[in-house]
């Protein structure tokens, strides 16, 4: 064996983008023979990334995790799950955010990822010296890498909306991002939730019980009463006295207090500026000669992973877990096939054809690099599972992805009014009890009956198709 042979891998986050990406990798022949060196590095204290609770209530410092006390998923785990690993028998179908951080606990301790794994160990800095990677620690240890594996997630930097007066009332303690929020409390009489993604969703069902009115901000959205609870389009200027002023001309008057479900960012802060530029590219064609950071998206990335720049190999970087709107366990675990693939034989890699593949998006996108980077990173419904097959025929398996996982997918939204109504009922354990003992079969076979039983239910109950959360 060859010195030069053996490569190392630093892998950054044992979330579960980390933890399929170091799992993948212990699999490889590579790895077997030796010649492969792995080592995750996570900045905290066990593994599970946005799914681990913090040890205390978050302060005015930034949280390690948006995780709020009654967060589930919005997507049936036996859909959700990475392919290689089923979620224990008898799990509820849409799981508490405890089971998920359980769940990754096991699948590291199953597939024995642990050795790997440094906890309590940030990465400050990663920078291209030569032929290598330099990864400087939060130890200030400082070691050398020939590959590079970027899982460090993307829901901590909050997203703050460019509306007037905001900055106001944030300097007033009378507006806060949602990566703060953990459960409803008495903020106000009258309380203004922005956004209407899964958490706006869920903070305002919760934040509506404290409060004489709620107002919610959503984008597009007709003005619309009901009860306490108030419908606005998008929030256009925070004033002074309380007042607030949406899309469609009405003003508030009296908000108490704001939270915006805004979103989070792109962040990469340890890839330097010499690595990673920030603020949006320039119009396409050609692709910029360096990777951009618009805080939407990472661009130009052939496959989402891999950067097409001139400065290192294109394969000898790579980013996990960008595509949002997916089911993100599966993604991950064909994003980290193909990663290993290219890290192995990066002959293969055809950089011309991959600059075309991204340039033919870019296209399909429109031509305002503003909007594009909006929607580059947003997968629709039959496009996550496109992408999935491609990888992994990239990596040379014959995997697809299996038809009851895009129904299930495809019919989420009735599945979890289903299932909160069947927990309202007392009928939700029953479900599940016991199922998975004799395989991953038993969950293909329930989701399947519960999906009948959530059509038949909802068809004599169209009332409910609104009256209950889509959960996050």
């Amino acid at each position: 064996m060859q010195v030069d042979q053996v490569k190392s891998i630093c892998i950054v986050g044992a979330g579960a983008a980390g933890l399929a990406a170091l799992k993948t990798v212990l699999d490889t022949p590579q790895f077997k023979a030796n010649l492969w060196k792995p080592v995750i590095f996570e900045a905290r204290s066990q593994v599970g990334g946005v799914w681990l609770p913090e040890d205390t209530p978050p302060t005015s410092e930034l949280p390690a995790t948006p995780l709020y006390d009654s967060l589930t998923t919005n997507l049936p785990h036996p859909v959700m799950c990475f392919p290689s690993f089923p979620f224990p028998p008898s799990t509820p179908v849409f799981p508490a955010a405890a089971h998920v951080q359980r769940y990754l606990e096991a699948y590291a301790a199953h597939f024995n990822l642990r050795p790997f794994i440094r906890l309590g160990t940030p990465v400050c800095d990663v920078r291209r010296a030569s032929s290598k990677w330099t990864v400087r620690l939060g130890s200030d240890e400082i070691l050398d890498f020939d590959l590079v594996i970027v899982a460090n997630g993307h829901y901590r930097v909050p997203r703050y909306p460019a509306v007037p007066g905001l900055g106001a009332w944030l300097a007033a303690n009378k507006a806060s991002h949602s990566v703060w929020y953990r459960h409803p409390r008495h903020l106000g009489d009258k309380i203004l939730v922005v956004g209407a993604g899964p958490s706006g969703t869920d903070i305002a069902a919760e934040m509506s019980g404290t409060c004489t009115t709620l107002v919610r901000s959503i984008s597009g959205a007709a003005p619309e009463d009901s009860g306490h609870v108030k419908i606005r389009g998008r929030t256009t200027k925070f004033g002074a006295n309380g007042q607030v002023h949406f899309e469609d001309g009405s003003v508030e008057s009296g908000v108490d207090y704001c939270i915006l479900a805004t979103g989070y960012e792109v962040s990469v802060p340890f890839l330097s500026e010499s690595l990673v530029h920030s603020g949006l590219p320039p119009p396409c064609p050609p692709l910029p000669g360096k990777l951009h950071n618009s805080t939407y998206h990472l661009f130009p990335l052939a496959r989402h992973i891999f950067p097409i720049q001139s400065s290192f190999p294109p394969t000898s970087l790579a980013f996990m877990g960008l595509p949002v709107r997916v089911a993100p366990l599966p993604v991950m675990e064909a994003q980290a096939a193909a990663i290993a693939h290219f890290f192995a034989h990066p002959e293969s890699f055809d950089a011309d054809a991959e600059a075309q593949s991204v340039l033919a998006r870019y296209a399909e996108l429109g031509g305002d690099p503003a909007a594009i980077a909006r929607l580059w990173s947003v997968f629709g419904f039959d496009e996550q599972f496109a992408y999935q097959d491609r990888l992994h025929e990239a990596a040379g398996a014959d995997t697809r992805v299996p038809q009851w996982r895009k129904d299930g997918y495809a019919k989420k939204g009735v599945l979890r009014r289903f299932w909160v109504e069947l927990e309202r009922r007392g009928e939700a354990d029953a479900w599940v009890r016991g199922v998975g003992r004799g395989g991953a079969h038993e969950w293909v076979d329930l989701l399947q009956r519960l999906l009948q039983a959530a059509e038949e239910w909802e068809s004599t109950n169209p009332g409910e198709r609104e009256s209950t959360s889509p959960g996050v």
